[in-house]
């Protein structure tokens, strides 16, 4: 059986720290807790489940935190968490088999990330992270923000989902600060960096910017093709939000540079023929979109909605404006198989029930 080093950074996590931990300390062997800066009684908390609580001071660079956090780990190999994240029943289950089984040539256990929850409480938005990884490897953490343990070695996939459950919405702007801090400062930007740079001057509406930032990493040409993909998604709302509507169906399409397209893809190609009223057009990329292949191993940013009964329940929209009912309530039909309790779906169904 393998032994497991928990390595966690934290700050003002009272509301959240003791749900974690109480969901992982029957896994982990060890327990690191390295606090940077809180001014709650968050290392109360965590003393409560380990002696091995440091302080680190914060700045402004998660990784070098998180690489002073697997630094004190000692068992044979390190796991990360956040606070806010929780380790579900079933998983408990199964990383407790996963101890007892995983080879012990496995360099890193990739593992599901849910990140976000629909109303149903099913996972809406998820992506495998590196999640273990064997120590005295010299693997680090890398990246200011949005940091990364680059995969490498021997990698072993594990259906295993670490669920993100947030309680309070957090400092929504820091990441973009520490970004333009870097850019002030003249430090290099490498292609990964760049990209979520640019996905940060989006979720913030700057738009011009975040359309120059993202332009300047796909023109690169030397970042990871999930990434590429998903940056010409973030590129796309950019030109939008500065009324180029022609520069944001160019940006889509240029996804298809890269590779087959994805459904995320194709449903975003399918709301800007949609909303214009061109449903024809709209209908042929949310067909494709029913028909893209998921794969939940890439790495990627998955929205399990474009996979199934976002384009469905599209599909039933342009069909009913084309006047093809019966169509439309068959595809109206297929997007309940995938949410039976959508508010949608369910209105959808009174409205065909009338005819």
């Amino acid at each position: 059986m393998i032994t497991v080093s928990l390595c966690m950074i934290v700050r003002d996590e009272r509301d959240v720290l003791g749900r974690c931990l109480e969901s992982v300390k029957d896994i982990a062997d060890e327990i690191i807790i390295v606090d940077t800066g809180s001014k709650d009684d968050t290392k109360d908390i965590a003393l409560r489940y380990t002696g091995e609580v440091y302080d680190f001071p914060w700045q402004d660079d998660f990784s070098a935190a998180r690489n002073f956090a697997l630094e004190q780990g000692k068992k044979e190999y390190l796991m990360w968490l956040d606070a806010d994240d929780v380790i579900p029943d079933e998983s408990r289950k199964k990383l407790i088999r996963l101890k007892k089984d995983l080879e012990p040539d496995v360099d890193m256990v990739m593992m599901p990330y849910a990140a976000a929850f629909g109303t149903d409480g099913k996972t809406a938005f998820s992506y495998y992270r590196e999640r273990i990884i064997k120590n005295h490897r010299g693997f680090r953490f890398c990246g200011r923000v949005h940091e990364v343990v680059p995969p490498s070695g021997k990698l072993y996939y594990a259906d295993i989902p670490v669920e993100h459950r947030k309680e309070k919405a957090g400092d929504s702007g820091r990441n973009l600060r520490i970004y333009e801090a870097m850019e002030t400062a003249g430090d290099e930007f490498d292609s990964r960096a760049l990209y979520y740079y640019g996905r940060e001057l989006y979720f913030h509406k700057k738009y011009q910017k975040g359309r120059e930032i993202l332009e300047q990493f796909l023109d690169r040409g030397d970042g990871w093709v999930e990434n590429q993909i998903d940056a010409t998604r973030q590129l796309a709302g950019c030109l939008y939000g500065i009324g180029d509507e022609t520069g944001a169906l160019k940006a889509l399409l240029r996804a298809l540079e890269y590779d087959v397209p994805r459904g995320e893809t194709c449903c975003d190609i399918g709301r800007h023929f949609q909303d214009r009223g061109r449903y024809e057009q709209a209908i042929y990329w949310y067909r494709q979109a029913l028909e893209a292949k998921k794969d939940i191993t890439s790495g990627a940013f998955v929205e399990e909605a474009c996979y199934g009964f976002l384009p469905a329940i599209s599909l039933c929209v342009c069909y009913d404006r084309l006047g093809d009912r019966k169509r439309a309530e068959e595809y109206n039909e297929l997007a309940g198989r995938y949410r039976p309790d959508s508010i949608y779906y369910l209105r959808n169904k009174e409205y065909f029930a009338e005819e």
